[in-house]
């Protein structure tokens, strides 16, 4: 007989408190693990809206160098000097884009080493043929300096004329503006440079004080395209002040301090990315591809080189390229050798390392300056150039302290008559050269053994030769 009753379920039996825990662990992973994969992918596509691209692709023509190495990259590096909009303020306005620099970068196809090659833009080269594009009046064939091709024909041109120079294939390039290149150096805290002397140079809104600095993105803008205030005044001296400074910037950047810090990397990745622009095959995901290839490359072996140049002696002011020793540069570039296959393996402090101080002590009028070119030709770094406080010297002499006496050596093997004199309080790597009454130029170069093909690498301390 029944009650009538209905016969209600037990009450499930609550679970263990452990248990609990664990299931709320659980929702808390997976909640987590999807706002990180969100954030994640947000940051990709913010990333990849940075970048902005153009299509050259055909405007090459059909005759180009081989790809010799499939697995080796090289990229066309152009600085971006348009002086509109947020670039408005450093210096007159023009019209167009003009570019400062224009490098091409190699990346072995072992991914063991890099080399970033400078073309001084006051090259006076032989410049191809590039139709009119996008407000570029085009370029007919004619001699004249390399950064002419970037306002003739735009980063098309600049490709082409790159390849057409050196028979090296160009595979992708990165185009690099002003504001982005500060905003760069911002995101990783900025970069630590050496200054042998105070800078005070109104045209680059440039006021620092001598000694080691870490410079923000508007100091770093100034120091890098700074010219008459630093060194000898000239564009080569530019030159390695740049090759200095990115090599430091690279070495800060695949430092621990910046690929350990997640919102130092992503904030220099979204700097970087908002800074350039590239042709449509160099995308996002291709970048890094590339950087995870690279991801074992130590940064000794990242090297700048500037390609051997002299003063041209039909355009004054000029430079030309020097042969042999350039194309020989671009031949092992292009098969994708090694830079032994252009040294001569000596252990000898390289030119790139020596820190010069020239100082006259004659009255010819120039004559500090003229030595000072013809040593950045041979790859020194010029610190200053100024007049000994009497004159005249009879012979010329350098001086050297402790810390510069290894470099000795390398310096007399290009200076004719100058005797070497120990200045035992001085503490300074730099060298002096003091120039006399006896100077009759520099020594003739040895083609066998060019060292200016070594450069600098991107472990190089700005300070170490100074």
């Amino acid at each position: 007989m029944t009650s009538g009753l209905v016969d209600t379920p037990p009450k499930p039996s609550a679970p263990p408190r452990g248990r609990r825990w664990l299931r709320r662990l659980a929702l808390g992973a997976g909640t987590a693990v999807l706002l990180v994969t969100a954030a994640g992918v947000g940051v990709v596509l913010r990333l990849t809206g940075n970048v902005r691209h153009i299509d050259v692709s055909g405007e090459l023509g059909a005759i180009r160098p081989p790809k010799v190495a499939a697995a080796a990259m090289n990229v066309l590096i152009v600085g971006s000097d348009q002086r509109d909009g947020k670039n408005a303020r450093y210096g007159h306005r023009i019209s167009g884009e003009r570019t400062d620099t224009i490098m091409l970068a190699h990346l072995s196809s072992r991914r063991d080493g890099a080399v970033v090659i400078s073309f001084p833009r006051d090259s006076v080269v032989r410049l191809p043929a590039c139709r009119p594009r996008e407000g570029h009046s085009g370029q007919q064939p004619h001699i004249g300096m390399i950064n002419e091709s970037f306002n003739n024909g735009g980063i098309a041109c600049v490709w082409k004329t790159v390849e057409s120079l050196t028979g090296i294939r160009v595979d992708h390039f990165v185009k690099v503006d002003f504001s982005g290149f500060k905003n760069m150096v911002d995101a990783i805290g900025g970069v630590e440079v050496c200054l042998p002397r105070r800078i005070d140079d109104s045209k680059a809104m440039l006021h620092l004080p001598a000694g080691r600095r870490t410079l923000d993105g508007e100091q770093a803008l100034g120091y890098v395209r700074a010219r008459y205030s630093l060194g000898d005044g000239s564009d080569i001296g530019r030159i390695q002040r740049q090759q200095m400074f990115i090599a430091s910037m690279v070495k800060k950047v695949m430092s621990g301090d910046t690929l350990s810090d997640p919102a130092r990397l992503i904030g220099f990745l979204d700097a970087g990315t908002r800074a350039v622009t590239t042709d449509p095959d160099f995308t996002l995901g291709a970048m890094k591809d590339l950087a995870e290839s690279l991801r074992g490359l130590d940064a000794g072996r990242i090297r700048f080189i500037t390609t051997p140049w002299r003063y041209s002696l039909t355009q004054p002011g000029r430079v030309e390229w020097e042969q042999p020793a350039a194309d020989r540069l671009f031949r092992v570039v292009a098969r994708d050798g090694r830079l032994h296959d252009v040294r001569d393996g000596r252990t000898r402090v390289p030119p790139s390392k020596v820190a010069v101080e020239l100082r006259n002590g004659t009255f010819r009028p120039g004559l500090g300056t003229e030595v000072a070119a013809a040593l950045e030709q041979r790859g020194y770094h010029v610190a200053r150039v100024g007049d000994t406080r009497r004159k005249p010297y009879r012979r010329s002499v350098i001086l050297y302290g402790p810390d510069g006496e290894t470099r000795v050596p390398t310096l007399a093997r290009d200076v004719r008559e100058a005797a070497p004199r120990a200045m035992p309080r001085a503490r300074t790597a730099r060298l002096v050269l003091v120039v006399g009454d006896d100077w009759r130029g520099l020594k003739p170069l040895d083609p066998a053994d060019d060292e200016r093909l070594k450069g600098i690498d991107a472990t190089h301390d700005t300070c170490a030769a100074t």
